[in-house]
């Protein structure tokens, strides 16, 4: 007993340890964008002017820096959206990126090259250039061309991050069936222990109940949603390669997934299903043409609810994270003092979110894959009509 009480306090130090690594690498992270470029220009004027004129610029500076501050909210949009590189490390003013592939589709054929020709952002590269982290086209005097027509099927990190949780996943699975065939009748151990736990949980506690007796027609796509959304959830936490991409808060990724229930629901629905929607039992046909279009909705609503839902509870915890980071750099740019005071709580504030997100990584899982299930059988149950009545 006191083995496994030692080992669960090691456990709890090591979890600790990372989340606050965690804090500081995300602080790093998100401190090279609030670096203002003026005080480069400061210090240049320094250099090359008398104290006097460098007095009198720094006057003249002073207002302009109170003035432009901190853009919180544009630095924490810009690292929960997309990307087309990876940002590593940030060293002196240098920027440390994994270029990524760039795959643009047009009227000439497929233009395949490095994020890196662009130069994030400042030069243009084959009639391309990025704005605002879009690929856009242009002219030879570099002007935005509008009337181009083009498909971006660029590797992005989002969809680099996807690739890696894939391969991730694949590896895990492999590697608990290869466990299993080797100590065949004998209890797994180690990591198969932990992954056997997760499937069981959506087996008995999400399929079985929601589903039916059918529920094993529907057990790999629940398993494959759940540990999906649950690794790239945990991946979104890490500041660092491979994690750091928002996956499960992109609004696009989520709504596939969302689209993937609500196609796998349709398919599967029987005609008791079908019939409570475009044939309302135990109503009066006259109240049909209301009640209709209502179910109608209700049943275009839950792809939505599931998209929304998942989408907003991520999004959320990664802008309150980087919000209190934000908060270092904006009293930082009022007092050095205040912001060392200030940074102190952030830090405080944000181990505490990433723990908290922890859970919040599970739940979001969790809570996809059993509104699937239980759409799931809403679709398969069979339903007597003196049942429906009532």
């Amino acid at each position: 007993m006191n083995a496994i009480k030692k080992k669960s306090i090691n456990y709890l130090v090591l979890a600790f340890s990372l989340l606050t690594l965690s804090s500081f690498g995300a602080i790093n992270a998100f401190a090279h964008d609030s670096i203002h470029p003026h005080a480069e220009i400061h210090a240049t004027d320094t250099v090359h002017h008398s104290n006097e004129s460098a007095a009198q610029a720094h006057t003249e500076a002073a207002p302009h820096e109170e003035k432009e501050g901190v853009d919180a909210g544009k630095l924490i949009m810009e690292h929960i959206g997309d990307a087309h590189d990876w940002h590593m490390a940030t060293i002196g003013h240098t920027h440390v990126t994994i270029p990524l592939p760039i795959i643009i589709k047009d009227a000439a054929g497929f233009h395949i090259f490095s994020s890196s020709k662009f130069h994030h952002g400042h030069d243009a590269y084959n009639g391309y250039k990025l704005e605002h982290g879009k690929i856009v086209a242009v002219n030879e005097d570099g002007s935005i061309n509008e009337s181009a027509s083009f498909f971006d099927l660029s590797i992005t990190k989002n969809v680099a991050a996807m690739l890696i949780s894939v391969f991730v996943l694949i590896w895990m699975m492999l590697s608990v069936a290869r466990s299993y065939k080797k100590g065949k009748g004998a209890a797994p151990k180690g990591f198969a222990n932990l992954i056997e736990m997760g499937i069981l949980f959506i087996r008995d506690e999400v399929a079985k109940p929601s589903i039916g007796p059918k529920y094993m027609k529907f057990m790999p796509y629940l398993l494959t949603i759940f540990f999906f959304i649950f690794l790239n959830n945990l991946f979104g936490l890490v500041p660092f390669f491979p994690g750091g991409a928002n996956v499960t808060g992109n609004i696009a990724v989520t709504l596939v997934l969302a689209l993937f229930t609500f196609v796998i629901t349709s398919i599967n629905g029987n005609k008791s299903y079908w019939g409570h929607i475009f044939m309302p039992p135990g109503v009066p046909k006259a109240l049909w043409i209301l009640l209709i279009p209502i179910e109608i909705i209700g049943m275009l609503n839950k792809p939505i609810v599931l998209m929304i839902r998942l989408f907003a509870n991520i999004t959320a915890g990664h802008i309150i994270m980087l919000g209190f980071f934000s908060l270092i750099f904006i009293f930082g740019a009022m007092s050095e003092g205040l912001g060392l005071g200030v940074s102190v709580m952030s830090v405080a504030f944000t181990t505490f979110m990433n723990f908290l997100e922890l859970l919040v990584a599970f739940l979001q899982a969790y809570v996809f894959t059993l509104l699937s299930a239980l759409y799931f059988g809403s679709a398969v149950e069979e339903h007597a009509h003196h049942d429906e009545h009532h």
